[in-house]
């Protein structure tokens, strides 16, 4: 098994990066006008909301501490995207899905790679294809 202590410290950086999502989804629900649109933001940010509590429980399983918030980098990051947010929902579901795709997915791999123990790489993955999952649902919704 990898060091405990690095694969800790790599799922906390995984574990901020879901924090930013559910972040980043409360901003976009609150500039929503769409009811069904709204309600589909709602779900996905739930999901995010389950798996920084799967990863939460891991590395605590693993015996560390994990994170509860997204950092303070994050933290500012998210403060002034919130203002560059667009007001249309195809503008929205854009968002949401760069949010998705490039930090929630693409970020995400190349934090964990490599340093994982088996059951930890397995819980991230099946956390990353939902993520995919997430992205083919907003490209459904922009059509």
């Amino acid at each position: 098994m990898e060091n405990k202590e690095v694969v800790i410290k790599e799922l906390n950086a995984f574990l901020k990066g879901q924090y930013m999502g559910i972040h980043s989804y409360e901003h976009l629900i609150q500039k929503v006008h769409d009811p069904v649109m709204k309600e589909e933001f709602q779900k996905l940010q739930q999901e995010h909301k389950q798996h920084a509590a799967m990863v939460a429980e891991r590395i605590q399983n693993l015996g560390g501490t994990p994170v509860d918030d997204e950092g303070p980098i994050g933290s500012i990051q998210n403060y002034f995207s919130q203002f560059m947010i667009p007001d249309d929902t195809e503008g929205l579901v854009k968002t949401a899905l760069k949010g998705e795709d490039y930090y929630g997915i693409q970020v995400s791999e190349e934090i964990v790679k490599g340093d994982l123990d088996d059951e930890s790489k397995q819980l991230i993955e099946t956390i990353l294809d939902k993520d995919r999952q997430h992205v083919q649902l907003l490209n459904r919704l922009l059509l």
